[in-house]
């Protein structure tokens, strides 16, 4: 399994949360996402949390088309 680094990925406030705290957080708790852009989310997809953000059909299918490309 790949680690990752929280601090990288989370708003500071998050960094130190649990994985379950994480998943429920508001996706303004990825760094570089802001309130506007959770709200935008929440109006487009009905996307709350960074759960329903990794959970988004889109997200997932955008994912499967990156990992069949050749290395970019």
């Amino acid at each position: 399994m790949a680690s990752i680094d929280l601090e990288k990925v989370l708003d500071k406030a998050w960094a130190d949360k649990s994985l379950p705290e994480i998943l429920q957080a508001p996706v303004s708790a990825l760094r570089g996402v802001s309130d506007r852009d959770g709200e935008l989310l929440e109006e487009a997809f009905g996307v709350k949390t960074v759960a329903d953000l990794a959970d988004l059909e889109y997200v997932r299918w955008a994912q499967a088309l990156a990992a069949l490309a050749p290395a970019r």
